[in-house]
């Protein structure tokens, strides 16, 4: 199937490893011109010679801090620069500390705003106008199942991703006409570093080994097993594509039947 991507010019924060790793490896598969962001040179560097192996006609790297706003503001500008505009812009970055709702801390809920909510919005709304004018554009928020079905540990992920989700699904509606789609790709248990992470936190607590936590998550999911990456970034490029142009406003899970609401 041609997804239309060849020569697209795609903004893939956190693309170096991952969950945005996962999804620029797909775009790049399609011959999808890359900048990718991130803290980690050496690491995105490294990325960026492998995406190019993949097929990306070219890869920019930009060091860029979601926690600031003027970092987001550069970014956008270096991209737009490096490639000559923004046709997909996928919004990711790590996530808060584990924690459950009473555990919460308001420096905590304020210093996470910032980069779950706030940066993400400033970001898209500086390469916003041109999608408008040029008629294409797609955003993809790297999000999670917790949008929908809250986990217990991640109480805080799940209080401000619901902000996001909210702000996406307000904005899709403006901009759909002008040939601009907004969408989350909630992944399940997906074998990620924030994975470990969270199954360290419970194995610690539980005199577990992580390998052990993972694999009784996995026995939770339909499935029978936690997902790899390779597995969550086709569905990405999908959305980025033609393929993807009369699907907006929506969450489409990469979940293996984790979340059992159909809605």
């Amino acid at each position: 199937m041609d997804l239309g991507l060849k020569g697209k010019r795609a903004l893939v924060m956190g693309g170096a490893k991952g969950l945005g790793r996962s999804i620029a490896d797909a775009l790049a598969a399609e011959g999808t011109v890359l900048t990718i962001s991130g803290r980690d040179v050496a690491a995105m560097e490294k990325a960026a010679g492998e995406l190019k192996a993949l097929g990306a006609p070219a890869v920019t790297v930009v060091q860029a801090d979601v926690a600031s706003g003027e970092d987001m503001d550069r970014l956008a500008d270096t991209a737009v620069k490096a490639m000559g505009g923004v046709d997909i812009l996928v919004l990711n970055h790590g996530g808060p500390p584990v924690c459950t709702a009473s555990e919460m801390k308001e420096a905590d809920l304020v210093k996470w705003f910032q980069n779950i909510v706030v940066s993400p919005i400033r970001i898209t709304m500086r390469l916003m106008p041109a999608m408008r004018a040029q008629k294409y554009g797609r955003v993809i928020v790297v999000g999670s199942s917790g949008m929908q079905h809250p986990i217990p540990t991640l109480a805080l992920s799940n209080t401000l991703r619901a902000s996001i989700w909210a702000w996406l699904k307000t904005l899709a509606a403006e901009v759909a006409a002008d040939g601009v789609t907004m969408n989350v790709l909630a992944p399940g248990s997906i074998r990620t570093d924030r994975i470990l992470q969270t199954a360290a936190v419970r194995a610690e607590k539980a005199g577990t080994s992580v390998e052990e936590e993972i694999a009784k998550a996995g026995r939770e999911i339909p499935a029978g097993r936690v997902g790899e990456p390779h597995e969550y970034g086709p569905m990405g490029a999908f959305l980025a594509g033609v393929t993807g142009a009369y699907i907006t406003g929506t969450m489409v899970r990469v979940d293996g039947g984790r979340v059992r609401s159909m809605l």
